[in-house]
Formats: C-alpha cells, structure tokens, sequence
C-alpha cells in the first residue's frame, strides 16, 4: 500500500471536485469547528481620528489604464466588450497596478506590545510625503480601549534624525525581542523594549523603541541609517534568531546584512554584503524580485521572485544556491508564459514553511520538499498582494466551549488579498484530523507531516461595517461608475490601509467570552480613522448586516482624501476661443448644401460692407494661379491642365481632386487662398493664431505635395517686414468651394430625392472620370484590368478632342498598382494595400531623356538638376536653384551614377518595370 500522499498536493483545492486534500465534510467540521469570521456592527469603536494619521498621497489622479482606454474611445455603434479589450491589453503591456495602488500594496499599520500588559503602540507612515514615523499608544482602561496621541490632537511623530531620510516611508518593520540591555555596549538600546526597522526606496533607517521616564510615553531613539545608489529597496526583515540583526534585498537581487551591536560610523552602517552570483539564480529578462527572510538558520536566507523562490546557504563562508519553487509547478492549473509571484511571506507554524501567492494560486511550500507544494489553493482574487498567516488560536480566542480545542491549537488561517481592491479571502489549514489512539492511522499521523485545507477559503471583511446584501452590492457597484473614466473608486470610498489583531490577553479585557471565540481588529482607514471591532467565529457567512444596512445605505461615496490634487494657480491670463463647426458637421451628415445657401441668403441681407482684398494679393494669386494653368482665360480643358501637371505618381483619387480645383473659376479661386495680413483684416478677432501651410513656390496643382509650414503668424512681432507674396491656404475646404460653385450656377448637378449638392459624390464621379481617361491616354500594367462595363461616362467634345489628339502620339503616361511582391502574378491582387482602385491604381509621366552636356570636363560647369532625371524613370523637379559643380565633385557625381546604374541593371523588378512601359532605364 502507499501511503504516500504527495500526489494530492499536486491537485489545488477549488480546481477539481472534491478535493483530495480538502476537509469540508460534516464529520470534519464537527472537529474543525466554525472558520468563518464575520465582523459584529455593534461593537464598531471609533478609537481616534486625525488628517495626520495618514495624510492625503501627494500623486496625480491614477490615468486611464489601456483596457479602460479601449472600451471608452470605441463608438456605440460598434462598442468593444471589455473581456475583448483586456485581452488585448494583456498582450500589449502587463496589467500593472496603478502608481498608488503600488504605494498602498503593504501592511501600514504594526503593533508592538510594551512592557505594561494592557497597552500596545502602533506605528504608521505619517508627514506630508510620508517620511515620518507615526505612532499612537492604545490602552485597556474599565473594559474600554483608548487611544493617546500627542498633546495637541495629532499623533506621535519621530524626530528626523537624517538628512536622507526625505523620501515615503514603503514599509515598517517592528522587531519586540529585544530585552532590556539586550545588546551590550550601546547604551542607546538600553532600556529598550523594542526596535523599528524602516526603509524608503534607497534607505533604511533603525529605531529603538523606549518608555520615557518622565512622561510615561513612548518615544523613539534614533539608531542610524544606510543609503542605497545602485540600486532600490526591495524588502527586509528582522532575523528571528539574532534580534540585533536584520536582512535587506535590493532590486539587482543583491542582499546585505546589518548588525545594530556593531555599532555606526556617525549614525550610519555600513552592513555586509552578500555577493552572490546572479548566474546561480537563472537567467530571466523580467524578473522582479519580490521579498527575503531568514530560514531556520541565521545564515539560511530564503528569496522569492516573481518567477521562483531560492534558498542561500550561507553557514560556510561559500554561497549555495537551491531552488525551491518555480512559476511552471503548477502544471495545467495556472496558464504558462502570463502567470507570475505576486506576494511572499514566512509561515507562523515553524522556521521551514512558506507562501507564495501568484496571479491565480496561493501555495505553502517546505524547504525541505523543493518543487514539491505542500498545499496549493485557486484563490480567484485580482492582483494580491498582502499575504499573512496568523495561528487560529489568535482569530478564535475567548471561546466558551472546548469542543474544538484541538483545532484551534493545531491550525492556521493565511489572509491573503489587496488593500486596494479592498478584497481578502481566509485559508484555514493545518493536520490532518486525529485518529485514535493505537490505531494504524495514528502511527502513520506521525510519520506523514502532510497538511489538509479546513474548509473552503471564505471572504473576510476588513472593513467591517458594510452590508453585503444584494441590494447594497448593486448600489456600491452602480455608485463605483459614478465618476470620470481616469477616477478610481477608492477615492471615494474609505478602504482599509492597515489592519492588526490584539492580542487574547488584551481581547478579553474588552469583550466577554464568545461561543466560538473570535479576535478584535485594529484597523486604519484612508480617511484618517482608527477604529476597533469585534470579529466571531460563525458556521456561515451573514451577507445582511442590519446596522450597516440602514445606516449606510450607499446612495453615493462620500469624497475622501486618500488622494490630494495639488491644482497650483494657473499663472497666466485663461482665454478660450470657441469656433463654429457648423459646416463640419453639415459636410459629414450630408446636408452642406442647405446650410451654405441658408448661410448665403442671410449674409445677402447683412447692411455691413463686404471686405474686400487688396490689389496687390490679387495680382501675386493669379500670378502663381496662372503658373499652374488655372487662369482666367484658359487655352486647354481642365482635363489636359490635370494630365500636364502630372509629375510624380498620383493616385486616381488625387488626379480627381486636381480637376475638381482646375475646373473651378478664378474668382472662387481667389477666395480659397489668402495672406495673414489679409487674414487679420477679415478675422472677428484679431488676437486669434490662424495658422495654415504655405503656397509652394513650384507650379502644381492643389492639392499641394509635401508642402512646407508657414514662416510667420499673426503672432509675430510688427517689425517683423511681411513679404507681400507669402500666401497660404486653403483657407476654405473644396467641399465648400465645390459647394458654392454649384450654388452659384443654379445647382445643375444636384442629387435628386436628397439634399441637394453632394461633394463626395462629385468626387467619386470624377474620380470615375479620370479612369475612364486613364483608359485611353496611359499604357497600363498587366495587373490593371479595366472593366468596360463600369464607370463609363460621356465625355465633352473637348475632352473628346483631348483624346483624340493624345492618342496620335506616343503615349506618355503609365498606370500601374503597386505591390508589395512582384514575384508572383497571382498575389498581386491580394497584396494591395486598400482594395480601391481610386487609390491603389497610380499614374505617372513617363519623361524623355534629353542629351546632356558631358560632366567629364574638369572645368567647373553650370548646370540643373535635370541630370539627374536619368536616375529615375519618371521625371523629378526639385526646388532648389542651379548647381555648380567642381572637378572633384563631378567625378564623385560620376562615380556614383555608375553605381546606380549598375545596380538597376541587377535589379530584377526595375528592369521588369522599365520594359513593360519602354521607359528610359532600360
């Protein structure tokens, strides 16, 4: 028979049902007694309250994280699921806690009892950037328990005692077994009772913890520091052997250990550094190391990361490194490559057990057992990262019948959670049940050390005093949206920062003796309260609680401070400028035409004089108008002006908006383009920046290619010299100008059945219209195929003559699509970028190589930058001036042409391209 039971802590419990090592049944639980603890409303205690307790998080508002981006900024027609924004958010960047979620991530309150048997102290971070320690004594005082803070209202603060201690406080650590000259040698910790371990980012700073003569309270003793610069503070610990000695981990994964009987060199430690070998902990690209703390020897060190946990040897002067868990122990109940460590913390039970808690399990190992889980549970909770565990003699005290007594000696309940979700679950576990005496089970008991879960893991309400009705769990969660996308919840809500549990002795001097026991929970709250309630054990969870019930019905969270905005006073003069988008949104909704000449028939009747543009601008405009074939008088169709200006490739949808612009007249011409001093005499407001790009100085057609931003503003100063021809525009959308063209002549080509002009569908018949020219004026590539049927139109005759007269000669245009492979005639279909012939079918001018005058003289020549057109198979204009070139510069030109030219004579694609159109390269 095997009597191993191994293979059962491979199985977590609340993956499979039912559970091998899951005691849940009735027999078991008349053993086990009640493990739920609900919290008693009646015995809520406020003990003292004060904005410094905990000050407000000097931190900006939490932004929007990815996945609340995605659902918020999808439109309602098509909206995002959030269980599909989540998934690719997950992919994109790990769902990281929020900046001040990371600050409240740990325990902020700890306890330390004192030499009298009724009173306690309890320390928390405190000042305005929580770089103070804070502290308030409490006290059994006639079956009360009482809270003493400073005389004047506040808290007990320490004195700052270094100059580095200017950062918040992450974490206090309290170590109560130092005795009463303890350490010899120093006097500072001689009628000590205690010592404080505190660390920021980059410094740890040491406290002794006395009872001052004179005024019987708590004071704090300054004991030294020690900063960091390579690297930030991970954690420490207090070792459970030396109380003089303490651990800290930086984040290289470094450790250094401090001994406060060595003493300081001017209140600072130098501790000793432990080197050891980041190789012996594997490699891992996004390891983040978590936690340390001291095994059963004081040179046993165990560290966890978020990928493993390690055990140093360090008893022989030479470092030896074991593995004692990995993220991949949990087979198939966790997803492999997403799940990581997430919280780490030492067992209460012995020296040798330890919890790991990651993004779907909370495991209890042995250092004894590597790899090798002792218990494992699916806990379902998101993001933990507080995890402790606490002897059920602790959380069932004070209990009148000894019927469970065994069960309350030998278990254990592990709270593990996060305080800002404000979510914690109880895992009780501890021996499996006796058996009788004499009995083959008993003897087996003692040989088998295995471990059993007591009962599921229920739900603890640190908060206390929430009802978890129905009814209150909707309007909590509807009050939750009640506030802007980058608000977070918790501030509004008061949630529980810090929390700790009496001790019996202390417990049972405040409240009777329970059926099943229960323990008193110290709690601190984000809006600066510290409050005192009684937890019972129960069989079942209560979900109503009549007091928090009618006392807090949850209509709407009450603001709270646990995040202070810091608005400075804005310290210049606030103007808002507001422009009508009238015309936008009449353009997209399809009705432009009715509000342009709604617009037109008021103005018609507006008494103020029109203005007027001077002399000189209309003479610069049609100008350069004129340089781009669009004059008043006009010697070709605007279907040969469109063609003629064709350089570069252009796409269908281009050439069509370039006839759209050629086809207009000059005088609606001369009011799409303008100068900012034109701009300033018309504007309503003068002091408003209008800011549009220049009108190139090369002739082409608008719509404008690579156009470069305007030099001056409206802004400038007024010795600024304005040059008269620095023109801009657009200033009006051709949508517009189209529109009030087709006003202006009596609305021939208006939809019928609609609202009048539409510019999109004048856009689209154009475009259809410059294909249908394509046809005949261009040499087309194999993979364009025209479809006869489709987008034919009825030419005028001086588009007709154009043809006519172009199909004469030797054509000399192309139009090709371009692909991403060229390899294969079947993909290049597929491999288009917009299915879309508008946009995916290119034009371009095929230009005629000129003879040149030879470059090899060693005399300087003047010439253009037409030499280089033999590099390209179309035709290239730059806006530069003409070039004079050296000797040594014309043969450095030569050279390289020489390469160019061989390198397209290699290349496969260009020479395939040169000759299906006879272009000049080949």
């Amino acid at each position: 028979m095997n009597f191993s039971e191994e293979w059962k802590s491979l199985i977590p419990i609340g993956s499979v049902s039912p559970a091998p090592l899951l005691l849940s049944n009735p027999s078991s639980k008349a053993i086990l007694g009640p493990l739920v603890f609900n919290p008693d409303a009646h015995t809520l205690t406020l003990l003292f309250k004060s904005p410094s307790l905990f000050p407000p998080l000097l931190d900006p508002p939490p932004q929007l994280s990815l996945t609340g981006f995605l659902t918020s900024t999808t439109t309602a027609e098509t909206p995002l699921p959030y269980t599909t924004a989540y998934s690719i958010a997950s992919h994109l960047t790990p769902q990281l806690p929020t900046d001040s979620a990371s600050l409240l991530s740990r325990n902020n309150l700890q306890f330390l009892k004192c030499p009298n048997d009724n009173a306690i102290i309890i320390f928390f971070p405190t000042g305005s950037n929580h770089n103070q320690v804070g502290f308030l004594l409490l006290f059994v005082k006639e079956s009360s328990l009482h809270a003493v803070g400073d005389p004047k209202g506040g808290v007990f603060a320490a004195n700052k005692c270094s100059e580095c201690f200017h950062q918040r406080i992450v974490r206090i650590l309290v170590n109560p077994s130092v005795d009463s000259g303890y350490v010899e040698g120093n006097a500072s910790s001689s009628n000590s009772f205690g010592c404080l371990l505190v660390y920021t980012m980059t410094s740890v700073h040491w406290y002794y913890v006395k009872i001052d003569e004179t005024s019987e309270r708590p004071i704090l003793h300054y004991a030294g520091w020690k900063t960091f610069k390579s690297s930030c503070i991970v954690d420490a610990c207090w070792s459970p052997h030396l109380p003089e000695e303490s651990v800290v981990l930086l984040e290289n994964g470094v450790l250094f250990l401090f001994d406060l009987n060595s003493g300081s060199s001017n209140g600072r430690f130098r501790g000793i550094k432990l080197e050891v070998p980041s190789g012996d902990f594997g490699t891992s690209e996004n390891r983040k190391w978590l936690g340390c703390q001291i095994s059963w020897h004081p040179r046993v060190f165990i560290l966890a990361c978020s990928d493993a946990a390690f055990l140093v040897d360090y008893r022989f002067d030479e470092y030896k490194v074991y593995c004692l868990a990995n993220i991949d122990m949990f087979g198939v109940y966790a997803p492999a490559g997403s799940e990581r460590f997430l919280a780490f913390s030492m067992a209460v039970s012995d020296h040798f057990h330890f919890l790991l808690a990651s993004d779907n399990m909370l495991v209890l190992c042995d250092v004894r057992r590597p790899l090798m889980p002792v218990l494992q549970w699916a806990h379902g909770l998101d993001n933990p990262c507080y995890i402790d565990v606490f002897r059920l003699a602790d959380l069932r005290s004070n209990s009148t019948k000894n019927t469970h007594d065994w069960a309350t000696a030998s278990g254990f309940g592990i709270i593990l959670g996060s305080f800002w979700n404000s979510e914690f679950v109880l895992f009780c576990y501890g021996p499996p049940l006796p058996a009788k005496e004499g009995s083959f089970a008993s003897e087996i008991s003692k040989i088998s050390k295995s471990s059993y879960a007591w009962d599921p893991p229920s739900e603890i309400l640190l908060s206390g005093n929430k009802c978890q009705c129905g009814s209150c769990l909707v309007k909590r969660e509807f009050s939750k949206e009640d506030r802007p996308e980058w608000i977070d919840w918790q501030q509004k809500e008061d949630i529980v920062l810090g929390f700790g549990i009496l001790s019996c002795d202390l417990s049972s001097l405040l409240f009777e003796s329970d059926e099943f026991g229960g323990f008193t929970l110290i709690r601190l709250m984000s809006s600066g309260k510290l409050e005192a309630q009684r937890y019972r054990a129960s069989w079942d969870f209560i979900t109503k609680s009549e007091v928090a019930h009618r006392d807090h019905p949850l209509v709407s969270f009450e603001e709270n401070l646990l995040i202070k905005y810091v608005d400075e006073e804005y310290k210049f003069r606030k103007r808002f400028f507001y422009f009508e988008l009238e015309y936008l949104s009449a353009y997209l909704n399809g009705k432009l035409s009715r509000v342009l000449d709604l617009n037109l028939i008021k103005h018609s009747k507006d008494p103020r004089p029109k203005e007027s543009y001077s002399t000189d601008f209309h003479e610069v405009l049609c100008e350069k108008l004129k340089l781009c074939g669009l004059s008043k008088f006009r010697a070709s169709p605007a279907i040969r002006v469109v063609f003629d200006n064709i350089n570069l490739p252009t796409s269908i949808h281009e050439v069509g908006l370039k006839s759209i612009w050629s086809s207009l007249p000059i005088e609606l011409l001369l009011t799409a383009f303008s100068s900012y001093p034109e701009l300033t005499e018309v504007s309503e407001d003068k002091t408003v920046d209008l800011e549009f790009l220049a009108v190139p100085d090369l002739p082409q057609l608008p719509p404008f290619f690579l156009r470069k931003p305007s030099n001056r503003s409206n802004r400038w100063s007024s010795k600024v010299l304005r040059s008269r021809d620095a023109l801009v525009g657009p200033v009006l959308p051709l949508p517009v100008l189209t529109t009030l063209h087709e006003l202006r002549n009596g609305c021939p080509n208006s939809q019928d059945g609609t609202d009048g002009f539409s510019p999109k569908k004048e856009l689209e018949n154009r475009c259809n219209e410059v294909i249908q020219v394509a046809r005949e004026t261009t040499m087309p590539d194999s993979t364009v195929v025209f479809d006869n049927d489709k987008d034919i139109f009825s030419l005028s005759s001086e588009r007709n003559d154009f043809l006519r007269r172009d199909s004469e000669k030797k054509k000399s245009f192309i139009i090709y699509r371009p692909t991403a492979d060229q390899s294969s005639q079947n993909l290049r279909e597929s491999n288009c970028v917009h299915k879309d012939d508008k946009f995916t079918l290119l034009i371009s001018k095929v230009h005629e190589k000129e003879k040149k005058p030879s470059l090899d003289n060693k005399e300087k020549s003047v010439i253009g930058l037409e030499h280089f057109d033999d590099l390209c198979p179309v035709q290239l204009k730059f806006d530069a001036a003409a070039v004079e070139f050296s000797s040594q510069e014309l043969k450095s030109y030569n050279v390289l042409k020489r390469q160019i030219f061989k390198w397209q004579e290699e290349f496969k694609p260009y020479q395939r391209f040169c000759s299906q159109f006879h272009t000049p390269g080949t």
